[in-house]
């Protein structure tokens, strides 16, 4: 591995770390704290695709998984009030949710990264954290997918509610995912101020 991604690969291991960690903890009733710190980790892809390419963009998101399912094998270990820490649908949902998003996000970067500097950060993000929703959210907690872990019940996040507590009755697990997604987007356009700063100071000047 070029000596010059290393950066790359401790933030994007710090952001996974973190978030495992994180995710523990409740910030009201549709989100963890967890919410906050995972988006970062598209800033990290997108500053690699920007100043290096795709190619060490994704070894930079596979170290990131690496790490990712590292901490999910220690959270199936640790036995919190309801079992572990982590179910295998929990880690499935989060390794697959994490590959398959930021895969795309260097995908749709690299198709669009001409034109208007935040255009390709924005749009790639945007698509990539969307995806990422969908097959967490889904793969974890919807009941039509329950034969992956029969004995993880799941009956608690498929209680009919209230979307966001005021919409239509759907389950609770779709809040959550709605909740979750609302974060990343607006972490999507805060993190284009980063992106710029970043990607100017690694950009090399021409002589």
């Amino acid at each position: 591995m070029n000596r010059t991604y290393l950066p790359g690969i401790l933030a994007m291991a710090a952001i996974v770390v973190a978030s495992n960690i994180l995710v523990q903890f409740l910030l009201g009733d549709w989100l963890t704290w967890g919410a906050f710190t995972y988006p970062f980790a598209f800033l990290v892809t997108d500053v690699m695709n920007r100043v290096y390419g795709p190619g060490p963009a994704r070894k930079v998101v596979v170290a990131g998984f690496v790490v990712g399912v590292i901490c999910s094998l220690i959270g199936t270990q640790i036995q919190g009030d309801f079992g572990p820490l982590v179910t295998f649908r929990v880690a499935l949902a989060s390794g697959t949710a994490f590959l398959a998003a930021q895969l795309t996000d260097v995908f749709v970067f690299n198709r669009i990264r001409g034109g208007r500097w935040w255009r390709a950060p924005l749009v790639s993000t945007l698509v990539g954290s969307s995806l990422d929703t969908a097959i967490f959210f889904t793969v974890a907690f919807s009941a039509a997918l329950t034969a992956i872990e029969p004995g993880n019940d799941v009956a608690w996040a498929n209680e009919a509610l209230p979307l966001l507590g005021a919409g239509p009755a759907l389950p609770l697990w779709v809040s959550l995912a709605v909740a979750d997604w609302g974060v990343k987007l607006s972490l999507a356009l805060l993190a284009l101020i980063p992106f710029r700063v970043v990607v100017g100071k690694l950009t090399p000047r021409p002589a």
